[in-house]
């Protein structure tokens, strides 16, 4: 794999043509020492497309990289969308084929009634695969998408080949004493009413991060977060979220696995993190120094070389 430093402008611009020009073009991060982003977020907004699944979702989804690169399936977390990825893919091997998906309830998925367990969404990521003839692909998720990630590689193993949880967990402890977390979002969710303001205390607490991160991308997130129903967000909760059998279905996850944290997430505490590590004790775990929950935001080609690395290993 060519070392991310000497990718040149026409190697990135082949690997995806929604690169911007590299010669001092990037996106200017309006944060100081936020990293700038190298891609356009308006034509990779736009390059989204839709397909219909069996189960009457229509999932959006967009591909970059090489179209007959090994498929990488990308999972972002709870409230965000496929630009959730933005500032993380430019540093990817470009020789992946990168499938990049709007969950259910997400950005310009379906926003059912129901339903929202982690099963739900991971059945949809295995009938985005039928439909796009993968029958197998390493997937990456963070947060809400690493529980999916885990999901899909414990009741569909054969469509798995290895797996990266970013920002993940087993669970609380089954005798941790139920305490507050250090950031209890759930109870702070609870209180949002509709229309939800994309600029509240709340929303920019929501998407804030121990090292900066580029202004207008948030700014984007937030607004697409305000954007889902709020029955979304609450149902998320309530089935997606609050799941005590993790632990109980973890042993069948047998697809080797990276476990990256950022030391300073505030949702993902220590105790969260030793159930995943002890439920996958051959697995590779590294730990961001100074890093919050979205560690790819704050230092993304750092991210990014783990990740190339692990999934490059030879078996």
């Amino acid at each position: 794999m060519k070392p991310i430093q000497q990718w040149s402008c026409t190697s990135m611009l082949l690997a995806a043509a929604l690169l911007l020009p590299c010669a001092g073009q990037a996106v200017a991060a309006t944060a100081a020492g936020a990293p700038p982003l190298l891609i356009n977020l308006d034509q990779y907004d736009a390059a989204k497309r839709a397909v219909p699944l069996p189960n009457g979702m229509r999932l959006a989804y967009l591909e970059w990289g090489d179209p007959h690169g090994r498929p990488v399936v990308l999972i972002h977390g709870y409230t965000d969308n496929a630009r959730d990825w933005v500032p993380l893919v430019p540093f990817l091997s470009p020789a992946y084929r990168l499938i990049i998906v709007d969950i259910r309830g997400h950005g310009a998925s379906s926003k059912p009634e129901c339903c929202y367990t982690r099963l739900d969404f991971a059945y949809d990521v295995k009938l985005l695969l039928d439909a796009l003839h993968v029958k197998q692909a390493d997937i990456v998720g963070h947060s809400l998408g690493s529980i999916i990630t885990q999901t899909l590689a414990e009741f569909w193993p054969e469509r798995v080949r290895r797996v990266v949880l970013i920002s993940s967990t087993g669970g609380l402890p089954r005798d941790a004493p139920r305490t507050p977390p250090a950031m209890d979002f759930v109870a702070e969710i609870r209180k949002l009413k509709e229309p939800i303001d994309p600029d509240s205390p709340f929303m920019i607490a929501w998407w804030d991060s121990p090292r900066p991160v580029n202004a207008e991308f948030i700014r984007r997130q937030r607004r697409d977060a305000a954007a889902i129903p709020l029955r979304v967000w609450l149902a998320v909760i309530e089935q997606g979220l609050v799941d005590d059998d993790l632990q109980a279905t973890l042993p069948r996850l047998k697809a080797p696995a990276l476990l990256l944290w950022g030391e300073k997430d505030p949702i993902i505490e220590e105790p969260k993190r030793q159930t995943l590590r002890e439920a996958l004790p051959a697995a590779t775990v590294k730990v961001f120094p100074g890093l919050g929950h979205n560690p790819f935001w704050e230092e993304p080609q750092e991210v990014a070389t783990v990740i190339n690395r692990f999934l490059d290993a030879t078996p």
